[in-house]
């Protein structure tokens, strides 16, 4: 119960920010950096409990941004309709993809994972309902009050969002799911020798892991207005989200909330003040300093810390 005091405050918090007078900008930015923060964090249950490196988040991202579009554009459905609809789709492309990959190890899933990227994009590209290649400019509908604006609104939907995505993740966690998780990046071979149903927690990460990528991408057609293969299937999305659990820690559930805060903030400044193009080479510039200098992250500095005052 005491885990749920921080969350309510966190999702009160927004509300009173989004129904405040602070800066516009300032929503549009969050929301990018609760963004980063469901895909880190739906990443690391595949990705750092199990020990699967998935290069293919932009797939799900993406999908759930095109689930949400059909919807809007065919039904006019609200935004909680299409996020539903986006987490679910991602959630089926997910256990699909397991099915197909989980058998593979190493540097071949990673590659197996890369392609599906490419190819949800394809099949976007040649779908003119959606727009095809030039993409679909989208009509925001009147915001609800008491929201002041469209982006305000998306701003809260996004913090509640992301506490449901810690929150998924934390219970994985602490339950035997993610023990059977652990167990299988340590050794799957030993794992499966104890009896752990290594495939059926495999393609559990895989499916859930996918459907909070979707669910973050459902909302993205309706910040920007606007939605278009390039971007919505763009690797960058891939390459953050595996950086932000690798800087803040993958084993953890706090680790990827630490790295992405972290990295989403210092990327924001930088397209404020530098450039956007600039914001892939600070990912990889602060991924490289940490796998060499801090292989378990933020966490695991801290942890040394506090074992040296011991």
């Amino acid at each position: 119960m005491k885990y749920w005091i921080p969350a309510v405050l966190l999702v009160a918090l927004a509300a009173w920010l989004a129904l405040s007078g602070v800066n516009e900008y300032f929503f549009y930015a969050a929301y990018v950096v609760l963004t980063f923060v469901v895909l880190a964090t739906a990443w690391n249950i595949l990705g750092g409990y199990a020990g699967y490196v998935n290069f293919g988040t932009a797939a799900f991202f993406g999908l759930g941004a095109y689930t949400a579009t059909v919807l809007f554009k065919w039904l006019g459905a609200p935004l909680a309709v299409q996020i539903a609809a986006g987490a679910a789709v991602s959630g089926m492309l997910g256990f699909g993809v397991g099915l197909l990959t989980l058998r593979l190890r190493g540097i071949f899933f990673a590659i197996a994972t890369v392609a599906v990227i490419f190819i949800m994009e394809t099949l976007m590209i040649n779908w003119r309902y959606v727009g095809g290649a030039t993409g679909l400019q989208l009509l925001r509908p009147e915001v609800t009050a008491p929201f002041e604006s469209y982006t305000r609104m998306l701003f809260v939907v996004m913090a509640l969002l992301a506490v449901a995505a810690v929150s998924v993740a934390r219970y994985i966690q602490i339950s035997w799911i993610g023990r059977g998780l652990r167990a299988i990046r340590d050794s799957e071979e030993a794992a499966e020798c104890c009896g752990v149903p290594t495939l059926k927690l495999k393609l559990f990460a895989c499916t859930v892991s996918g459907a909070l990528m979707g669910a973050a991408g459902a909302p993205m057609p309706m910040y920007l207005s606007f939605i278009e293969p390039a971007s919505s299937f763009n690797l960058t999305y891939s390459v953050s989200a595996l950086a932000m659990p690798m800087i803040g820690g993958t084993a953890h559930w706090i680790g990827p909330v630490i790295g992405a805060l972290l990295l989403g903030s210092i990327q924001q400044v930088v397209t404020v003040t530098i450039s956007n193009e600039i914001n892939v080479l600070v990912v990889g510039v602060l991924l490289v300093l940490f796998v060499v200098a801090a292989p378990d992250g933020v966490l695991g500095l801290f942890r040394r810390g506090v074992s040296r005052r011991k």
